[in-house]
C-alpha cells in the first residue's frame, strides 16, 4: 500500500462519465483539496481505458452507464491490465444490480453519485491508499438482495480456500457477515491487530485486492450463504 501523504504526491483523479456538467462539478469538488488532482476526464468507457492506460492515475471515478463502453466493461479492462490503477464506480442508485457486477470487475468500491462531497473525498484518498469503500454490510446487503445474480462459472472455485488455516477461515466468514475488525477481535478473543494480520493472510493467499473482493469469494465459494 502506497502512503501517499507521506509522499507528499497528490492523489491522481480520472473522472469519467458522460455528462460534462457532471464532471465539471466532480472537477470543481476535487480541485479544492490539496491533496487531489483532476489529471484529465472521459466521456465513455473507451476513453476511460484509453486514459487510464496511458496516464495511470491512482483512481478512476467511474460512471456506470456511458456510450461505447459501460462502466462495469471499462473497469474490468482497467482492471485486466494490472497497472496500479484502482477504480470507485459511481452509481445512481444506492441499491443497483450494477454494483454486484461492478465489484465482480475488480471495481475498489462504489458510491451513490449523490453523496456528500466529504464522503466523495474521503473514498477516494481511501481507495487510493489500497482499501476498499463499501462497508462489509452494505456489501452484505447487496449480495442478499441480488443472490440471484451472484453464480459465475469463471468465480474462484471453493477449493482455493483450503490455502487458509481453520482460523482464517473463520476470520473470512465473520469479515463476510459483515464484522469490523474490532468486533471479529472481540467475537474471537483475540487483539485486533491480529485480526488484521488475518484478513492480510486471507487477502494474500486467495489473491484479492482488498475485503470487498474477500466478501464476493466467500459468497460465490459457498462459504457463506445469503439469508433467505
Amino acid at each position: 500500500m502506497i502512503d501517499r501523504a507521506a509522499s507528499g504526491r497528490p492523489v491522481r483523479v480520472l473522472l469519467a462519465d458522460d455528462q460534462p456538467l457532471l464532471r465539471t462539478g466532480f472537477r470543481m469538488v476535487l480541485g479544492a483539496e490539496h491533496d487531489l488532482d483532476v489529471v484529465a476526464e472521459a466521456g465513455d468507457g473507451v476513453e476511460a481505458v484509453e486514459l487510464s492506460r496511458r496516464l495511470l492515475p491512482d483512481v478512476v471515478l467511474m460512471d456506470v452507464r456511458m456510450p461505447r463502453m459501460d462502466g462495469i466493461a471499462a473497469t474490468r479492462a482497467i482492471v485486466d491490465t494490472r497497472l496500479p490503477v484502482r477504480v470507485l464506480v459511481l452509481t445512481t442508485f444506492d441499491l443497483d444490480e450494477y454494483v454486484v457486477g461492478a465489484v465482480r470487475a475488480g471495481a475498489s468500491g462504489f458510491l451513490s453519485k449523490d453523496v456528500p462531497a466529504e464522503e466523495l473525498i474521503a473514498a477516494i484518498r481511501t481507495v487510493a491508499g489500497g482499501d476498499a469503500v463499501v462497508g462489509p454490510r452494505i456489501l452484505r446487503r447487496l449480495l442478499e438482495r441480488f443472490a440471484d445474480l451472484l453464480p459465475d462459472p469463471t468465480a474462484t472455485p471453493s477449493s482455493a480456500l483450503s490455502a487458509l488455516t481453520e482460523r482464517e477461515r473463520e476470520v473470512l466468514v465473520q469479515v463476510a457477515r459483515g464484522l469490523s475488525n474490532a468486533e471479529i477481535a472481540a467475537a474471537l478473543s483475540v487483539s485486533e491487530t491480529t485480526i488484521k494480520t488475518h484478513v492480510g493472510h486471507v487477502l494474500t493467499k486467495l489473491g484479492l485486492r482488498d475485503r470487498v473482493q474477500a466478501v464476493v469469494l466467500a459468497y460465490e465459494s459457498g462459504l457463506v450463504r445469503p439469508r433467505a
